[in-house]
């Protein structure tokens, strides 16, 4: 692929501080795109990220909001347009994941992951629709593996990203007419900071022994699939999830 082939595009990811959101970013810049690298807590490590892309010839700045939140969302794509004067890529990364079998499942777990997972996800995109020009633009939503093969003791985490997939087929649906493509990209178990607080790496091994190609996934196998489905190469594909998990299915 063309190494510039996003410039001059402008590019918000959300969740982009840490891991696969970090590495999105990072390959966006690299495929010539000015980058926002949303954060919602970690200043330090989205200031990171905006070095990296800085100390190789790129451009990002690095805006903090909670995704979850209506003004903050605002907010985020506010700076975007002061920053670099456009819209045309989205990424909705940002989210978390939280692990419990059924019967331990609370109200409060419940709508943590919906808020963010889900409508999140929804308020970004509502409002990227009002920066995007006359040309259209992409939306790639980051979902997983998880919305179909339903892993035990993440039910919750399960049913957003679930969400996340029939969201993807709708919006492309009802965006097509404005030029607007709606893809996701769904991982497998990916090795990130996050992956590791949740204590989720003691399953790698196990995950590892089911995967055809014998390992987890590291960011940097995710980012090159969003950089794809957000470039004109992809111009003709929209409301697609594509798996990028290693052959795990």
């Amino acid at each position: 692929m063309n190494t510039q082939t996003l410039t001059p595009k402008v590019a918000v990811v959300t969740g982009a501080s840490k891991g696969i959101g970090a590495a999105i970013a990072k390959h966006l810049a690299v495929a010539g795109a000015k980058v926002v690298v949303n954060y919602a807590s970690s200043k330090t490590d989205a200031d990171k990220v905006v070095a990296e892309i800085v100390a190789q010839g790129g451009q990002a700045v690095a805006v903090q909001g909670n995704a979850s939140r209506q003004s903050d969302i605002e907010q985020i794509f506010a700076a975007a347009k002061k920053a670099f004067g456009r819209l045309d890529i989205l990424v909705n990364n940002a989210g978390i994941y939280e692990g419990q079998p059924v019967g331990q499942i609370t109200e409060e777990s419940f709508h943590r992951h919906f808020n963010l997972n889900v409508l999140g996800l929804i308020l970004a995109t509502q409002e990227a629709l009002k920066y995007f020009g006359p040309e259209g633009g992409s939306i790639v939503n980051i979902s997983s593996v998880a919305s179909s093969i339903a892993l035990p003791n993440t039910a919750v985490y399960n049913a957003t990203k679930a969400s996340v997939d029939v969201l993807t087929r709708t919006f492309a649906k009802e965006l097509g007419t404005r030029n607007v493509r709606v893809n996701s990209v769904n991982p497998g178990p990916v090795e990130t900071e996050g992956t590791h607080a949740a204590g989720f790496v003691e399953k790698f091994g196990a995950f590892a022994a089911l995967t055809p190609l014998g390992r987890v996934a590291q960011p940097d196998d995710i980012a090159p699939a969003v950089v794809f489905l957000a470039s004109p190469q992809a111009g003709w594909i929209t409301g697609e999830s594509l798996i990028v998990s290693g052959g795990l299915r």
